[in-house]
C-alpha cells in the first residue's frame, strides 16, 4: 500500500508530569512524532514506558502537560472537551484491550453507535454496520448481547464499531492483549485487513513483538522517551503479499 507524504498526526514537544503531592513523576518527556498518511505504525515498550499515555494524548483523550498535537491539520492542544470530542469523532477510531461495548446494546447497535452519534442516516448506517460485522465474522451475531460473545467475538464488535464512522486514524491500545494467542492472531489479521480495505492510519500500542512485526513501523519508548523508530519496510512488504496471495 503506497503512503501518501501527508503527515496526518505530529506530536511536537510532549511531556507529561503528574503531581502527586510528594514528588513528581514524568511520564512522558519531551515526544516528537510524525505519523503519515496510511502509515501502520507500532508503539512498543515495557510496561511503565508511557506507550498508553502517549496514545491518550495524541488521540485527544487526556492533555499534554507541555507540547502540541496536530490531528489532520488541526491542532487540538488548547480546545475545549467539545470541540475535542468533535475531532475524535471525526477523526479517529479506538480499539480498547477492554473491548468497551455497551453491555445493554446489540452487536449491530455498539457498531452503530458512533454513526448515530454524528446524526448519521439510519438506512445507511444499519448498512454498513451489517457490511462491518459482516468483515469480521459476525453476520450471525448481530441480536447478540456482549454478554452472550466470547471475548474475542466481542473485540470483533469493537474492532466493526471503531471503522465505523470511516476514520482517518485508527488507534488499538493492546487490541488483543485480553485474549490467548488463537483469538488474538485472528483479531490482528481482521484488523490489518480491515484497515488495508478502508485506507486507514493505524496507531497499534502493544509490548508483542509479534503484533509490532506486523507494522511498517516500529517506535520504541522506554523512561517517557522515543529510544529508536524504525521502519520495516521489508517485513510489511512481506506480510501484505503473504496476505494478498
Amino acid at each position: 500500500m503506497s503512503h501518501s507524504s501527508k503527515t496526518i498526526l505530529h506530536a511536537e514537544g510532549i511531556t507529561k508530569t503528574i503531581d502527586t503531592g510528594t514528588h513528581r513523576v514524568e511520564i512522558l518527556r519531551g515526544i516528537d512524532m510524525a505519523i503519515p498518511e496510511g502509515q501502520f505504525a507500532a508503539i512498543m515498550g515495557a510496561s511503565g514506558s508511557g506507550k498508553s499515555t502517549l496514545l491518550g494524548l495524541i488521540a485527544g483523550l487526556d492533555s499534554p502537560t507541555t507540547g502540541r498535537v496536530v490531528i489532520d491539520g488541526i491542532d487540538i492542544t488548547g480546545l475545549d472537551e467539545d470541540a475535542l470530542a468533535v475531532v475524535r469523532g471525526r477523526k479517529i477510531g479506538f480499539v480498547f484491550q477492554s473491548y468497551q461495548l455497551i453491555p445493554t446494546l446489540t452487536a449491530e447497535e455498539n457498531v452503530l453507535l458512533p454513526h448515530e452519534l454524528a446524526g448519521g442516516g439510519v438506512a445507511a448506517g444499519l448498512a454498513r454496520a451489517r457490511d462491518l460485522l459482516a468483515s469480521v465474522g459476525l453476520e450471525d451475531r448481530l441480536d447478540h448481547y456482549p454478554v452472550q460473545l466470547s471475548g474475542g467475538e466481542q473485540q470483533r464488535v469493537a474492532l466493526a464499531r471503531a471503522f465505523m464512522g470511516k476514520p482517518p486514524i485508527l488507534m488499538a491500545d493492546e487490541p488483543t492483549g485480553n485474549l490467548d494467542s488463537v483469538n488474538g492472531a485472528h483479531v490482528l489479521e481482521l484488523l490489518i485487513s480491515l484497515n488495508e480495505r478502508e485506507g486507514t492510519t493505524l496507531i497499534l500500542v502493544t509490548h508483542d513483538p509479534m503484533l509490532a512485526s506486523r507494522a511498517g513501523r516500529i517506535i520504541t519508548l522506554s523512561d517517557g522517551k522515543i529510544v529508536s523508530d524504525e521502519m520495516q519496510t521489508a517485513m510489511a512488504d512481506t506480510a501484505l503479499g503473504d496476505r494478498r496471495a
